[in-house]
């Protein structure tokens, strides 16, 4: 996990820890206005990432984060070779971070990988991102880990 998200890790074990000083109540309030507001702040993807890898299911905020950084890859080379790399991490059957994703989409990916475009796995992240929006966030919402840092947030904003 980076840097970025070990205050995460700290404060959910340690209620005396605080969150770094710019996360604001602002900030945190609007994760909870929709999943698209969340995914668009500054710490609320390492927040919910660290959410997913606490509840044993990040393999789909982290194949989301891989094709957003796949999506600006320049380089036919290196297209060709991250696209092979997401197939055997998030695509293929029986693989260690295995997605859930229909057989037609997955069968997409497999004819499209041949020759990789930046749009190659545009439609397994649509699918992901409704996972994450649709099952996940709203647990997120509820759960002691938002709920805490909403508490914080919020005695920070009032001092």
């Amino acid at each position: 996990m980076s840097r970025r998200t070990c205050w995460v890790c700290r404060m959910c074990g340690d209620a005396s820890t605080r969150p770094p000083s710019n996360l604001s109540l602002e900030e945190v309030l609007q994760w909870a206005q929709s999943f698209e507001k969340l995914m668009a702040t500054k710490y609320g993807p390492a927040v919910y990432g660290s959410y997913l890898k606490a509840e044993r299911s990040d393999e789909n905020m982290q194949f989301w984060m891989a094709c957003e950084s796949y999506k600006k890859i320049a380089s036919r080379w290196s297209r060709v070779s991250r696209a092979k790399k997401l197939y055997k991490i998030y695509i293929q059957p029986q693989s260690p971070r295995e997605i859930n994703i229909d057989s037609s989409t997955r069968e997409n990916i497999i004819r499209n990988i041949r020759e990789p475009t930046a749009a190659c796995f545009e439609e397994a992240q649509k699918i992901v991102y409704m996972h994450m929006e649709r099952d996940s966030y709203p647990r997120f919402l509820k759960s002691d880990m938002y709920q805490r840092l909403l508490k914080t947030a919020q005695s920070q904003d009032r001092s």
